[in-house]
C-alpha cells in the first residue's frame, strides 16, 4: 500500500517536471519568437513612416496645386510663361560663348538708351538744328559721353545692390528721401509721358488718324502688352520697335548736309549767342541724359537679375545703346540744320519737322521721319511709365517686376495703367498747348539731373551699397567733373533765363 502511494507520487512529480519543462520550452520559444519580431519591428516601422510621409507630401502638394488653381487671378493664366529671367541667369552662368553671353544680357542698355530718342527728344533735336544750324551740334556728342558714363554707373549700382534707384535711396537715406525722389521723378516724368502720347498723336495725324482714336488705342495696346505679356515678350517687342529709330540716320543722309560743317559743329564747342541757345543746350542735355532713363536702366537691370559677374557684357549693351542714341539724335539735328535752317523755317514740334522736310528732302524723307516718330513714341510710351511705376513701387517698399503676374504686383501694374490713362486723357483734351508742355518737361529733367547724378556718384562710392564694385580713382574723378559740367550748364540756363 505504501509502495503504491510512493509510486503514484513519483509519477505525478515526473509529470509535473515534464509539464514544467514543456512550459519552459514553450516560453523560451515564445521569447525567441518575440525577440525576432521585436528585431523586425524597427525596420518595418521606418518603412511605414516613410510611406506615410510620402503620402502626406503628395497630398500636401496636390492640395497646394488645387488652392493655386482656385485662387488664381484670371490674368495670372496669361503669365504662365513668366520667370524668363531665370533662363537668362542660366545662360549667363553656363559658360557659353561671347555671343550667347552678350545676348543673355542684351536689353537694358539698348532700351534705356534708345528710348531717350523719344518724341520730346526728337522735338528738341529738331529745334536745335532748325534754329541754330550746325553751330550747337557739339552738345549732342558731349551729352552722349555723359550718357555712357552715368548709364554705366546706374547699371553698376543696380547690379551690386540688387535694388533700383529709389529703392537704394530709401534703404540708404530713409523712407522720407525715398518719397522725395519719387515725387521729383513723378513730376518730371508725367510731362514726358504726355509728350510720348503727343508724339503718337502727331505721327498718326500725318496719315489722317485723329488724336481721339490713335491715342486711346495706343494706350490700350501698350497696357495689354505690359500687363499680359511675359518679360521676354515685352523686351523683344520693345527692341523691335526701337529698330525703327535707325530710319533717322537715313533721313540725315538724304538731307544732303555739308559734312565739313557737321564735323566742325560736332567737335568744336561754340557758346550760345542768346537765351534760346542756352535753353536749347540745356533741353538737349536733359533729353539725352534724362533722369527717368537712369532710373529705368537701374530698375530694369535689377529686374533682369543682372549682377556684378555679368557687368562686362552688360557694359557693352549700355555702350552700344548710348552711342546709338547719340548717333540718331545727331542725325535728326543734322537733317533739320541742312534743310529747315537753310530755308529759314521755324518749327514747334516733330510733326512740323516731318511736314517741312517733304518739299526740301522729298516724300521718302518725310515718310521715314513720320515712321521713326511713331516708333520712338510707342517705345517711350511703354518705357517712361514703366520707369515711373518702378520708382513709385520702390519708394513705398512694394514689389516691382515684369517677371511675375499682376496678382503679385498689383500696385506696380496699377501705377503703370494709372499713368497711361492720365496721359491719354491730357493729350485727348482739345486746344491743349502740347509744345510748351513737351519742351518744359525736358527743361525740368535737366534741372533735376544734377541731383540725380550727384546721388549716383555718392552711392557708387559707398561700400555699404556697392561693396567691392566701388568706383576707381579715375572713374570717380571723371564722374565729379561731369557733375560740375552738368550743374554749370543748368546754372547758365538759370542766369540767362532771368
Amino acid at each position: 500500500m505504501a509502495a503504491d502511494i510512493v509510486s503514484e507520487w513519483n509519477s505525478q512529480r515526473n509529470n509535473s517536471q515534464s509539464n514544467d519543462s514543456q512550459s519552459n520550452n514553450s516560453q523560451s520559444n515564445d521569447s525567441q519568437s518575440n525577440d525576432s519580431q521585436s528585431n523586425d519591428r524597427p525596420s518595418e516601422r521606418k518603412r511605414s513612416a516613410r510611406r506615410t510621409a510620402r503620402i502626406a507630401e503628395i497630398s500636401q502638394h496636390a492640395a497646394k496645386r488645387r488652392r493655386e488653381r482656385l485662387l488664381a487671378h484670371p490674368l495670372a493664366v496669361k503669365h504662365k510663361r513668366r520667370g524668363i529671367t531665370q533662363r537668362f541667369v542660366e545662360l549667363r552662368t553656363a559658360g557659353l560663348g561671347s555671343i550667347a553671353a552678350f545676348l543673355a544680357v542684351l536689353g537694358p542698355g539698348m532700351l534705356a538708351g534708345l528710348s531717350d530718342d523719344d518724341p520730346a527728344g526728337i522735338t528738341t533735336y529738331s529745334v536745335l538744328g532748325a534754329e541754330h544750324g550746325y553751330r550747337l551740334l557739339w552738345i549732342i556728342p558731349a551729352s552722349t559721353i555723359l550718357l555712357i558714363y552715368f548709364h554705366l554707373l546706374a547699371v553698376r549700382i543696380g547690379a551690386a545692390s540688387g535694388k533700383g534707384f529709389v529703392g537704394v535711396i530709401r534703404e540708404r537715406w530713409g523712407a522720407s528721401m525715398g518719397y522725395f525722389a519719387v515725387i521729383g521723378l513723378l513730376f518730371a516724368n508725367f510731362g514726358t509721358i504726355c509728350a510720348e502720347y503727343a508724339g503718337i498723336s502727331a505721327a498718326a495725324s500725318l496719315v489722317g488718324i485723329p488724336s481721339w482714336v490713335s491715342t486711346p488705342l495706343a494706350g490700350i495696346l501698350i497696357s495689354l502688352l505690359v500687363v499680359l505679356g511675359s518679360f521676354h515678350r515685352v523686351e523683344l517687342i520693345l527692341l523691335v520697335i526701337s529698330s525703327t529709330l535707325a530710319l533717322y540716320v537715313i533721313d540725315g543722309v538724304l538731307a544732303g548736309p555739308d559734312w565739313g560743317l557737321v564735323l566742325q559743329g560736332s567737335l568744336i564747342p561754340s557758346l550760345p549767342l542768346n537765351r534760346s541757345g542756352w535753353i536749347a543746350i540745356t533741353a538737349t542735355l536733359g533729353t539725352t541724359l534724362a533722369p527717368w532713363g537712369l532710373a529705368f536702366l537701374q530698375s530694369y537691370a535689377v529686374d533682369k537679375k543682372i549682377n556684378v559677374a555679368n557687368l562686362r557684357w552688360e557694359n557693352v549693351d549700355v555702350f552700344i545703346g548710348s552711342v546709338l542714341t547719340g548717333v540718331i539724335g545727331l542725325a535728326i539735328a543734322v537733317a533739320c540744320a541742312a534743310t529747315l535752317h537753310q530755308a529759314d523755317l521755324h518749327i514747334e514740334d516733330a510733326k512740323d519737322a516731318a511736314i517741312a522736310l517733304k518739299p526740301l528732302a522729298g516724300s521718302f524723307a518725310n515718310a521715314l521721319f513720320g515712321v521713326g516718330l511713331l516708333g520712338a513714341s510707342l517705345l517711350a510710351a511703354a518705357i517712361v511709365p514703366l520707369a515711373t511705376a518702378y520708382s513709385i513701387a520702390e519708394g513705398i517698399g512694394a514689389p516691382a517686376s515684369l517677371d511675375l503676374d499682376s496678382r503679385h504686383f498689383q500696385f506696380f501694374y496699377a501705377a503703370f495703367i494709372g499713368l497711361t490713362i492720365a496721359a491719354v486723357i491730357v493729350i485727348s483734351l482739345p486746344g491743349l498747348p502740347l509744345v510748351p508742355l513737351i519742351y518744359a518737361s525736358q527743361v525740368v529733367n535737366a534741372v533735376l539731373l544734377p541731383l540725380h547724378v550727384i546721388a549716383l556718384q555718392v552711392l557708387a562710392n559707398d561700400r555699404r551699397v556697392v561693396g567691392d564694385a566701388k568706383l576707381g580713382v579715375l572713374a570717380n574723378a571723371f564722374g565729379w567733373l561731369s557733375v560740375v559740367l552738368i550743374t554749370t550748364c543748368v546754372a547758365a540756363l538759370a542766369v540767362n533765363w532771368f
